[in-house]
């Protein structure tokens, strides 16, 4: 198979769903083999058959250190280094800090934070040894500008962009570039588990699409082929960086 990712392996966290499983699809028609992570089993297997063999199932909750340790050097011994690495898994835990129980806390920053944490140090050396690299993490619009009632959240994705850049650090003399791609409101059933739980669920998703410039929520197809971007070569000069696909909402100044 052709393209930007023929005969190279990619590990994606997420690929169950939203923009992890889009991740996975345009690597994947972009000629890489996906090992697919998630801990639901049945939505990685649907993800599988979307990408046609081009893809291995691998079932484990990323925020498990037990797991992870566990079950990744089985892929890399099955299927090889992964010459891409994109940290998509990520939920949204709402509530202002102060209504925030310990567990709520625990569970965002498990998520979000520990799991990139967990699967670097699983896959790391194996890429140092393979001679490079590249890893995106999925921050996010709230890496730079916070939401009210989403304190753990937003606490997460500013991490994952301060984490990403002493990765760049960390890997650059090694080849491993790391880059990170910040959405907007982009229309996945995390962001509308996020309107579920708002006063009124379709105002909320009504001023999210309005937010934007451009007038609409993004696509997880238009945040996979930002990512599929930074993890190529056409992205060989890129480490370290963080790349807004948000259509146009930090861009402005609020008014009104």
């Amino acid at each position: 198979m052709s393209g930007r990712f023929a005969g190279k392996v990619a590990l994606v966290t997420g690929a169950g769903s939203g923009i992890g499983a889009a991740v996975a699809e345009r690597l994947a028609d972009e000629g890489a083999f996906v090992v697919l992570v998630g801990r639901r089993g049945l939505a990685l297997e649907e993800t599988a058959v979307r990408l046609g063999g081009h893809a291995a199932v691998l079932p484990l909750d990323v925020a498990s250190s037990g797991d992870v340790a566990a079950r990744i050097p089985e892929a890399l011994a099955a299927h090889g280094t992964p010459d891409v690495v994109v940290h998509a898994a990520g939920q949204t835990v709402l509530g202002a800090l102060h209504d925030l129980s310990d567990e709520d806390w625990d569970r965002q920053m498990d998520v979000n934070l520990r799991s990139i944490h967990l699967l670097t140090r699983a896959t790391w050396p194996a890429m140092v040894e393979h001679g490079g690299g590249s890893v995106v993490t999925v921050a996010s619009t709230a890496s730079h500008a916070a939401f009210p009632q989403d304190a753990a959240y937003v606490a997460s994705k500013g991490a994952v962009l301060a984490l990403t850049k002493a990765m760049a650090l960390d890997g650059a003399a090694d080849g491993i570039r790391v880059n990170a791609v910040c959405p907007g409101y982009i229309d996945t059933p995390n962001l509308r588990g996020y309107f579920d739980g708002q006063d009124d669920p379709a105002a909320a998703a009504a001023s999210a699409g309005a937010a934007a410039p451009l007038g609409r929520m993004g696509r997880p197809d238009e945040i996979a082929a930002a990512i599929a971007f930074l993890a190529s070569d056409d992205a060989s000069f890129v480490t370290g960086a963080s790349l807004l696909v948000d259509g146009g909402v930090l861009a402005q100044v609020p008014v009104g």
